[in-house]
């Protein structure tokens, strides 16, 4: 499971419960260093507590909560340099795919290309002018540009790692409720233009600036320190990087 989506009528009470927990860290909702108490969450999102302690186990497995022993669960920290280094995985694992993207990529996956940044553009247009704009809607569709950018890749194991990557970054996103304005937009259309030229390190070029410009918007605007009572995290986010992706 690499995407923050919400419960699906299909799905078992197990994997619905999963599915809305794993929404509600991403998006922020779950805030970091919140107690996931069994009881209250039972209540809340309607599963049992042999349920609740199964999702929760997952999402501990994916560095998005924390399992304290005895003492139960709690939504995972966040911290300036665990930022840094999700960006610089992400970097890593886009960059890679952009590059197979780019070289196979035909003319209908330039126009999902065209289509996903005309969507995302919208959004940040009215983000622009101020108007009234769903955060989580804007980064769906900056979340389907960049999947869109390194779909034609061939790789699936490329791109669920990717995704799981992704889904750290964008909660920090989420939880700073950050938008940096004309460059952030103007950075998409310059990745548009590399991608319809098949310029696949010019796109690399825009993307490790986009990111690193984010870290520091993030860092220096002091939208984490809320959170630096947060219990500290217990290990690296553990987002496998399969070795045939390793650059030496």
């Amino acid at each position: 499971m690499t995407a923050a989506t919400p419960a699906r009528e299909e799905d078992t009470p197990g994997e619905a419960a999963y599915r809305r927990l794993r929404a509600d860290v991403i998006h922020g909702r779950l805030p970091p260093g919140r107690k996931l108490g069994l009881e209250g969450l039972r209540q809340a999102y309607a599963a049992g507590v042999g349920t609740l302690r199964e999702a929760l186990t997952r999402l501990a497995s994916e560095g998005l909560v924390v399992a304290e022993g005895q003492r139960g669960f709690s939504v995972a920290p966040v911290s300036a340099e665990d930022f840094r280094e999700v960006a610089d995985l992400r970097l890593l694992l886009e960059c890679h795919a952009i590059r197979d993207s780019f070289a196979a990529g035909d003319l209908d996956w330039e126009g999902r290309v065209v289509g996903a940044h005309h969507k995302l553009a919208v959004l940040e247009r009215r983000l622009l002018a101020g108007e009234p704009t769903d955060p989580a809607e804007w980064k769906r569709y900056d979340r389907e540009f960049h999947a869109t950018l390194i779909e034609a890749c061939g790789s699936t194991v490329l791109q669920e790692t990717y995704a799981a990557a992704y889904d750290h970054y964008l909660r920090y996103q989420m939880v700073a409720v950050v938008f940096r304005g004309a460059v952030a937009a103007e950075q998409h259309a310059r990745l548009l233009a590399a991608a319809l030229a098949r310029d696949a390190d010019a796109a690399c070029r825009v993307l490790e600036a986009h990111l690193v410009d984010c870290v520091a918007h993030v860092v220096q605007s002091g939208a984490l320190l809320r959170f630096a009572g947060a219990t500290p995290r217990r290990a690296a986010t553990p987002v496998a990087v399969p070795s045939a992706l390793v650059v030496p």
